[in-house]
């Protein structure tokens, strides 16, 4: 397998080349490039192409999406960055996954090993397979949040729900407590998996292990009860009911 690396901070591609080795000696790194500019001169003169790329988000002279809008970069894309925001973006140009710093072996392990599926499922008389999942890539599976000067990373099930209260977005933990984090409801129901989480009305986003009980509300509603309390109700819009049993039943 050969990759190429667009990573501007050098410890960083010390320890990502120190880690693709691990997990297999024969993978052959073509290049490391650190800018923008670098990697569009890079795809341009040089005719053959790795198999998987590993890019960087910022790198020194801007945001690695830049690189889309002057070379058509069609490979897949495993992206490491430090920051949580720019997932959405990186989910519509080819991501197999979104890692953020600092990546551990076995979120990179597990990357991989999703890439050599996807390359198996290609290779096969139906290629369907692999076109769906560059096209629907994985779900998020942590968020990183701020409580003051501090910075916390929280896996998926460590959170009760997302709720909005006018332009703010929060998220909720299994403790009760309460971050605002800079996404928009819309962009969390495209970005978490639907067998996880239902939106129950454009308020809340809730995940099914926090729903601890469900009671029949006014007008065909229903009212969701969590684990932890919260000084808001959550009532299932009336139009959502349906959708929200099945997703119970875990036909969503």
């Amino acid at each position: 397998m050969k990759v190429l690396l667009i990573e501007d901070e050098q410890p960083a591609i010390e320890k990502l080349e120190r880690y693709l080795l691990k997990y297999d000696p024969e993978i052959e790194i073509m290049d490391r490039l650190k800018s923008v500019s670098e990697s569009v001169a890079w795809f341009q003169s040089n005719q053959e192409w790795p198999d998987l790329l590993f890019l960087d988000i910022q790198l020194s002279d801007g945001l690695s999406f830049e690189i889309f809008s002057q070379v058509n970069v069609r490979l897949p894309i495993i992206f490491t960055t430090a920051f949580d925001e720019y997932a959405l973006d990186a989910f519509k140009h080819h991501s197999i996954d979104y890692l953020l710093k600092p990546v551990t072996f076995t979120e990179l392990s597990r990357s991989l090993k999703k890439f050599q599926d996807m390359k198996q499922w290609s290779d096969a008389p139906n290629v369907s397979g692999v076109i769906q999942q560059i096209a629907n890539p994985s779900y998020k599976d942590r968020f990183m949040v701020k409580q003051g000067q501090h910075i916390q990373t929280l896996e998926i099930n460590q959170i009760q729900l997302f709720y909005a209260d006018g332009r703010t977005v929060y998220l909720m933990n299994n403790e009760g407590k309460k971050y605002i984090i800079d996404y928009k409801l819309e962009d969390l129901e495209q970005l978490l998996d639907p067998k996880q989480f239902f939106r129950v009305n454009r308020t809340f986003l809730v995940r099914i292990a926090s729903v601890k009980d469900v009671l029949v509300y006014s007008n065909s509603r229903l009212k969701i009860q969590t684990e932890t309390d919260l000084d808001k109700e959550i009532i299932v819009s009336r139009e959502k009911v349906a959708d929200f049993k099945k997703w119970l039943e875990g036909n969503h």
